[in-house]
């Protein structure tokens, strides 16, 4: 990336990290939060229509109301241990951002937990991790009650590539 582009992508970190309303959600141990404003919709596990020659982490659509909805479970994106799913797996319909459209996506979760007034003070930009670790889908983590969440940009997660290849799917 050249020096234009890093300088730009910090700008707009800057100016999304600042206090905000944040769903949080739990990933085996771990708390993860999205801003609510890229929360469409929250619904209990449904069947999914799998989808063949898609990455594992892709598990099919679901046709939401009409509209068919690509969805994917997060605990595979981010290469965790697939589970059984429970009475507290849902999924998480967000609006994700692409460079000409706005697309629908369902992200299978283990378990939602409340949505966080999260104030900008208790908001610590990401840690270096080196070069070969990339993590601009991490907005900044959280210090709530003594632990930390990490709070994701949706936006991000997913490459241009892998969201092309979702909307395609839908």
């Amino acid at each position: 990336m050249d020096q234009e582009a890093q300088v730009m992508d910090k700008a707009i970190k800057a100016m999304t990290i600042k206090t905000g309303k944040y769903l949080t959600f739990t990933l085996e141990k771990e708390e993860y939060g999205i801003g609510i404003l890229k929360v469409k919709e929250i619904i209990g596990m449904m069947p999914i229509t799998s989808v063949p020659r898609t990455p594992d982490f892709v598990k099919g659509v679901i046709n939401l109301r009409g509209k068919v909805i690509p969805v994917m479970d997060l605990r595979l994106k981010f290469d965790m241990g697939e589970i059984p799913y429970t009475d507290r797996t849902c999924i998480i319909v967000v609006e994700i951002d692409t460079n000409s459209e706005t697309v629908l996506i369902g992200i299978v979760v283990d378990a939602v937990s409340e949505v966080l007034n999260i104030q900008e003070e208790d908001i610590e930009d990401t840690p270096a991790f080196g070069r070969k670790l990339n993590t601009e889908y991490i907005l900044g983590m959280a210090k709530i009650d003594g632990k930390v969440k990490i709070l994701l940009n949706i936006d991000r997660v997913l490459s241009i590539e892998e969201i092309e290849h979702l909307d395609e799917i839908a």
